[in-house]
């Protein structure tokens, strides 16, 4: 009996170790990088054009960034689930805008700044064609005839939906992790042991939001970042910027967005027959590791779309950014380039 208790608080230390200490070393100035941007006035995560663009009396909210130099045309960035403009890394955002494009980002319906569609009702969602109307909107506030559509996950299903619904707004797709139909589960279903583990895996990193307060929500995204893609290209300054943002700025996080987008994904039709007839030239690219999105729903996306060309990423799951983003960011630049207006 005695060793069995013995046994039992050996175990409990353990646990309450690893989740007091576990995961991933943060790096050594992280505190002194903290304070730098906590000093500053942030005025550089948002320093575009803001307005709200009306979509048939939802408004959303937008940012338009000129290009450095010369503009070579137009991109705009569909993020993913729930998720605001703010997702998109300063990283893509001064690498599109130093190759010459003029950058357009916004919030999706439902988070940030955009209408958080508070009278929202299960048994009369809103689509994924009303969420292609809202891009269509933006374009036309901000007198945009034609873009590069960037979309990520659900703003992949998003940017498709606009180029089959107004396809003489498109100029390109970039397809990131993303599907012409997630819910066919012929074509590959989520592995729900990976889910499993990492949210075990994502444990000890609930300690900085229960500790609170600005510092640890920048370690926890720091570590959530490194968890992922380790410490190549970590910007501390760059991840700091953007939550402390959020904290000061905007109104948080909307945990009904991800219900409302569910549903809306669930109930648009597929996308299966439509794409045939998509004659927009398309860059799909993909984890081969994806556990949400098999590399299967890439392959078929890659099919259906006349002019499609897959990316395979190596041993990538459904991360973003991905791992070795400097070079995925140079094959959206060239097929980009290689697709002027």
């Amino acid at each position: 009996m005695k060793g069995l208790l013995l046994g039992s608080t050996a175990g409990v230390a353990g646990l309450a170790a690893w989740l007091t200490l576990g995961g991933p070393k943060l790096p050594r100035d992280i505190d002194e990088a903290i304070d730098r941007v906590s000093r500053s006035d942030l005025s550089d995560v948002v320093s575009g054009h803001t307005g709200f663009a009306d979509s048939a009396g939802v408004r959303i909210w937008y940012e338009d960034r000129p290009a450095v130099g010369a503009e070579r045309g137009v991109v705009l960035l569909l993020t993913g689930l729930a998720g605001d403009s703010l997702f998109w890394p300063a990283s893509v955002l001064r690498a599109l805008a130093e190759a010459g494009y003029r950058v357009v980002r916004f919030d999706a319906r439902g988070t940030g700044e955009s209408d958080w569609m508070e009278d929202w009702d299960r048994r009369h969602p809103y689509t994924l064609e009303d969420m292609a109307a809202d891009v269509v909107a933006v374009l036309d506030e901000r007198g945009v005839s034609r873009a590069h559509l960037i979309g990520l996950s659900l703003g992949g299903f998003v940017a498709q939906e606009v180029a089959i619904a107004a396809p003489s707004r498109v100029v390109s797709l970039t397809l990131m992790s993303t599907s012409a139909d997630p819910t066919d589960m012929e074509v590959g279903e989520p592995r729900t042991g990976h889910f499993v583990r990492a949210g075990l895996a994502s444990l000890p990193l609930l300690r900085y939001r229960l500790l609170g307060g600005e510092r640890n929500l920048v370690k926890e995204l720091v570590a959530k970042v490194i968890s992922v893609n380790g410490y190549e290209d970590l910007d501390v300054e760059d991840l700091a910027r953007c939550v402390l943002y959020r904290q000061r700025f905007r109104r948080g996080l909307n945990l009904r967005a991800m219900l409302q987008h569910q549903r809306a994904v669930a109930v648009t039709r597929s996308r299966y027959e439509a794409l045939p007839s998509v004659g927009t030239p398309a860059l799909i690219v993909h984890g081969e590791d994806d556990p949400l999105l098999p590399i299967a729903h890439a392959e078929k996306l890659a099919r259906l779309l006349p002019h499609g060309t897959l990316l395979r990423l190596k041993g990538v799951g459904h991360v973003f950014p991905y791992p070795g983003m400097p070079d995925v960011i140079a094959t959206v630049l060239s097929h980009l380039d290689m697709n002027p207006e």
